[in-house]
């Protein structure tokens, strides 16, 4: 993870923000009207959607800030160091172990509430376990002030670093303060470092990018070291120190030999020697700049030998440089490019990659079978083969050649028969050449085709000459009776549609289609020549058990039968029992009596008050069980009627549609909230 990656972190909200944020966000996004006389258990589900929620959103916002903000120990050693250094290591962690820590007692608050308010008994208690619960989160967010207010500082100062990638191939600028070091970077890359002629003008990490061999490259220019011990150095030169101690970079440690930094050549060596185990393992540079004011060669002989003493060390190189002539600084990048690329390519040699491609790789070396001396062998055809030359009037015709002569590109039409290997070449133009299954199509064609089809129309002719066509009765051989034959089909389809049109979804035959007498019956199977004799006898049977049931229910209803009915005779076997589905009443005119009932008077003597009731139906209206008299049951329909008549009038079923109105005013729970206090909410 690059510093850029630790750029997209979101603000974090102050503890005031942050309650305001979730308590407003509860309140919009659960329901807020809750009545006394509602179920208690919707009561209380009602205050715990309210806790989960809010303990949700606290969680949410909480998880977001931890799992934005880095874990030091998962980042790179020199980013990890470098925010040590800025942030102070311990006091971040601690920042991001008391939100996780609010996280968790908020989460215990919500359960604990959430227990409890299963067990409320009234609105009132449950709204108070709410508003406690609610009030226990807002306290342990608000002891948060300071961790939150750190943090937001530590993510406005990343997102004012720069991008370091520490991956990629760097260029490391370090040494005293005022030596030139800024100058360098500002020439050789596009940044726009702030050079000034005082120490620690530079006060981080600055960050230029060049190109070198179609490679990209990133110049770090570093704040100035002071010799002293590491305890007593400040941030500013800690950031430094961090760079040169993790990054693998290729190491330019600027001097100034003519002093004009304020510090001595003595005092820029000694700080060359303090720091130069951080240079292990990475190709050191000696850059000497200000030449144009003093060369190494105008040295006192004392001051010649302390700074010879670090040049002749061991992988360091010296490059002198004037950053204000310009003179020498394009060869100082180029020598430390090509210094980084070697050592990384030795890195890359040396380690365990290149032992694993180097497995895969045998390179076979042959052994002579014998002392034969065997020659390389060239054909003679290859020896007389001339080189092709373009101006050559003799030379071989290539395919560039055809096309510019035939019209050049978008007009030439390569020829693509011309290679095909066929027996004669002359077959190559011809129009059908298709070939299947290595092939040509015409090998398939039957050689005696012609003379099979003159055979076939002789015997067409023949057939023709004896009437064999005329004779055929299915055959139209007239103009007008094909027409005529042609109208009649599309006068029955047309009918046809018509009829289908007219039934629409009608049954095809009326539903007394499928009712026979016996007498038909009997004559159709005579007719048949089919004994119809059981069929008689089995309609007979059906016929007595019939009336006999009949004549028991009617005696156990105490009804005094006349001889009225039918005996059952064959020829009305299937209109029997029509009166059996009629209900048979004393017809009153009584107010008392059920309306819609139809009455109808039977045959025959009825005892008073007796009736018959319809087959399935029940014998007595039990609307009126109960009543004493006509009198009372009028009554009883009129006070009904009576009590009914407001609930009809406002369309509604039953006691239980009831509407509660809402007793909050409509606008301040509608539309867009305004700014202003929330307190009426």
């Amino acid at each position: 993870m690059s510093t850029s990656g630790l750029k997209a972190i979101a603000p974090v909200p102050t503890a005031a923000d942050f309650l305001d944020i979730v308590l407003s966000k509860t309140q919009r996004k659960t329901p807020t009207v809750i009545h006394k006389n509602f179920k208690i258990s919707r009561i209380r589900n009602f205050y715990m959607r309210k806790v989960k929620f809010t303990q949700d959103s606290f969680e949410e916002k909480l998880s977001s800030i931890l799992s934005e903000f880095p874990m030091l120990d998962d980042l790179h050693p020199f980013l990890s160091s470098l925010m040590n250094v800025l942030y102070d290591k311990n006091h971040y962690k601690l920042a991001l172990g008391q939100l996780r820590t609010a996280r968790h007692l908020i989460d215990q608050v919500a359960k604990d509430y959430v227990r409890l308010l299963k067990f409320g008994d009234s609105l009132y208690r449950c709204k108070q376990l709410k508003r406690a619960a609610l009030g226990r989160m807002a306290t342990i967010m608000r002891r948060q002030k300071d961790p939150l207010a750190y943090l937001e500082q530590v993510r406005q100062h990343i997102s004012r670093l720069p991008a370091i990638d520490p991956s990629t191939r760097t260029l490391l600028i370090c040494g005293y303060p005022n030596v030139g070091k800024s100058s360098f970077i500002n020439k050789v890359t596009r940044a726009d470092v702030d050079v000034q002629p005082y120490a620690f003008t530079t006060k981080s990490l600055f960050v230029g990018h060049l190109d070198y061999k179609y490679l990209r490259w990133q110049v770090i220019d570093t704040p100035g070291i002071l010799d002293h011990p590491l305890e007593e150095m400040n941030t500013i030169e800690m950031q430094s120190i961090t760079a040169l101690a993790h990054l693998k970079s290729c190491v330019l440690y600027f001097m100034d030999l003519s002093e004009q930094c304020g510090y001595t050549i003595e005092a820029q060596c000694k700080l060359f020697h303090s720091i130069k185990p951080l240079f292990s393992g990475k190709p050191t540079m000696i850059v000497i700049n200000k030449i144009d004011v003093t060369r190494l060669e105008d040295l006192d002989p004392d001051n010649r030998t302390l700074v010879q003493e670090i040049i002749d060390a061991d992988g360091v190189q010296c490059v002198q440089v004037s950053c204000f002539s310009e003179e020498g600084v394009m060869d100082l990048k180029n020598k430390a490019c090509d210094a980084l690329l070697a050592q990384r390519v030795d890195a890359k040699l040396k380690g365990n990659k290149i032992n694993t491609i180097i497995n895969r790789i045998h390179v076979a070396q042959p052994k002579p079978r014998d002392e034969v001396v065997r020659e390389p062998f060239i054909p003679e055809t290859i020896k007389l083969r001339k080189k092709y030359d373009k101006n050559d009037p003799d030379r071989r015709k290539l395919a560039r050649d055809i096309e510019l002569v035939e019209g050049g590109a978008g007009v030439y039409n390569i020829n693509l028969k011309k290679d095909y290997i066929l027996a004669n070449d002359e077959w190559k133009s011809d129009i059908i050449p298709e070939i299947m299954d290595g092939k040509n199509i015409a090998d398939f064609i039957d050689p005696d085709i012609a003379e099979k089809l003159e055979a076939l129309e002789r015997e067409e002719e023949m057939l023709e000459a004896e009437g064999f066509y005329e004779d055929h009765e299915d055959m139209v051989d007239s103009d007008d009776e094909r027409e005529a034959a042609a109208a009649k089909i599309a006068l029955g389809h047309k009918m046809e549609a018509q009829s289908k049109k007219k039934m629409k979804n009608k049954a095809r035959l009326p539903r007394t289609a499928g009712l026979r007498t016996l007498t038909d019956l009997t004559t159709d199977l005579t007719k048949a020549g089919i004994d119809p004799s059981r069929v008689q006898e089995r309609a007979v049977m059906i016929a007595k058990v019939r009336a006999a049931g009949r004549k028991r229910k009617r005696d156990e209803d105490g009804m005094d039968v006349d001889g009225d009915d039918h005996d059952a005779d064959g020829d009305n076997w299937a209109t029997e029992g029509e009166d059996e589905d009629e209900t048979v009443m004393d017809v009153d005119d009584e107010e008392g009596d059920e309306p819609g009932v139809r009455r109808k008077h039977k045959r025959g003597k009825t005892n008073s008050g007796a009736s018959i009731a319809r087959k399935g139906a029940p014998r007595s209206n039990r609307q009126l069980a109960g009543m004493r008299d006509e009198a009372q049951i009028s009554k009883a329909t009129r006070l009904r009627n009576l009590g009914q008549r407001g609930r009809n009038m406002l369309a509604k079923a039953g006691e239980s549609d009831r509407a509660i109105r809402v007793k909050m005013p409509k606008h301040l729970f509608s539309g867009k909230r305004k700014a202003g206090k929330t307190n009426r909410r």
